[in-house]
């Protein structure tokens, strides 16, 4: 047999095992966030501290941390860490510990010697909560409703030690906002999906509980504490398992965060978060890179096998299989977590996402460590 004759049936059967794990990670993953029952939110008032950090973010904390003071919640604390702000966050800050007697503040003052990341004031936060379940979202979020510390607090049991909470975007105009908004949500299939199937392996800050107590029995971030980023998930990732980890996304329990209005400045803020990937656990680095590779042979090999005879039927039906399982997941997995219209942009995204992905990771290589700056 040729050479030219072999080629289109080695790449067709790339092509079917690259449809085959796409069908693997949208049936088994992500369909599990739909499948997963949503649980009433129980009475609960386990003492609670939510832990917030700010860095010159007074327009947000004006706007947001009202909505975080006023949760219908019988034992909480707000920890606000102050963190080397230039603006007026302190006056805010000191208007609101005025109206709100259960909110602390903690100021770390810049210092031209010493520079740090989030971690450090992530650290200053968790030191000073006086209670065990630690809350976290950012300053630039509000959550969806008042009941959203109940719901937290209401799936830590004996054994939990971490709740995964979901984190969207506020949705407003342009094919920006739906792009941010679009990547938000498969992030949050596939970290929600994996934790319910069993291998938890991050949270996103925005949206994240765990317990002090574990922090500091596993000597708080680290061999991770250098890293720019990844306060949220890569103590996650270290720490977490199948037994400790338990997700909660009942609307709710939504936070919603400001995203980026530019794309120069989105670009910047994934690739911060880009920066932790290389850190996770071996199994894990393995289940997330091979669906962007599976997406990207699977089109690219589908475009080839169009133009080659006897083959393309195949390949269009085994298309249309991998499509349609597509738009029904994401339209299920949207309204479960209040994300309208995202299946059909998706259509458009999905081809594109991880050549994005793989770009902004590629280019980090380039630049020196701490180039990013959290805030």
């Amino acid at each position: 047999m040729s050479q030219n004759n072999l080629f289109p049936q080695i790449l067709f059967v790339l092509f079917s095992l690259s449809a085959a794990v796409q069908l693997f990670y949208y049936l088994w993953f992500y369909l599990a966030v739909h499948l997963q029952k949503e649980k009433l939110l129980k009475p609960s008032d386990k003492p609670v501290s939510v832990i917030i950090c700010a860095r010159n973010e007074a327009e947000n904390l004006k706007n947001f941390l009202p909505s975080v003071l006023e949760q219908d919640y019988p034992d909480y604390e707000v920890i606000v860490v102050n963190d080397c702000s230039e603006d007026n966050s302190y006056d805010i800050l000191g208007s609101f510990i005025n109206k709100y007697p259960h909110l602390r503040v903690s100021n770390v003052n810049k210092d031209p010697k010493f520079t740090h990341n989030k971690k450090f004031a992530q650290f200053i936060g968790i030191k000073a909560a006086k209670n065990d379940i630690l809350v976290f979202t950012d300053a630039d979020c509000m959550p969806e409703s008042p009941k959203w510390l109940k719901g937290i607090a209401s799936n830590f049991e004996e054994k939990t030690c971490f709740v995964l909470g979901y984190g969207g975007y506020l949705n407003k105009k342009g094919i920006l906002n739906k792009y941010i908004r679009y990547d938000c949500l498969t992030i949050a299939m596939q970290y929600l999906g994996m934790a319910i199937r069993g291998v938890p392996y991050m949270g996103v800050g925005r949206n994240l509980a765990y317990r002090r107590s574990l922090f500091f029995e596993n000597k708080g971030f680290g061999a991770h504490n250098h890293v720019i980023s990844g306060d949220d998930d890569l103590f996650v990732n270290s720490n977490s398992n199948k037994y400790n980890t338990v997700v909660e996304f009942s609307h709710e329990t939504h936070t919603r965060s400001v995203p980026c209005s530019k794309f120069s400045d989105w670009t910047i803020q994934k690739k911060r978060h880009l920066t932790t990937a290389p850190y996770y656990k071996f199994c894990d680095k393995l289940l997330l890179i091979a669906e962007p590779v599976s997406r990207i042979i699977f089109y690219a090999a589908f475009i080839v096998l169009l133009s080659l005879p006897f083959l393309w039927q195949y390949a269009l039906m085994i298309f249309g299989v991998r499509l349609i399982t597509q738009i029904m997941v994401v339209a299920l997995v949207q309204k479960k977590l209040n994300e309208p219209g995202m299946a059909g942009y998706s259509l458009f995204f999905d081809i594109f996402s991880p050549l994005i992905n793989g770009f902004l990771f590629l280019s980090n290589a380039f630049k020196r460590p701490g180039k990013y700056q959290w805030k």
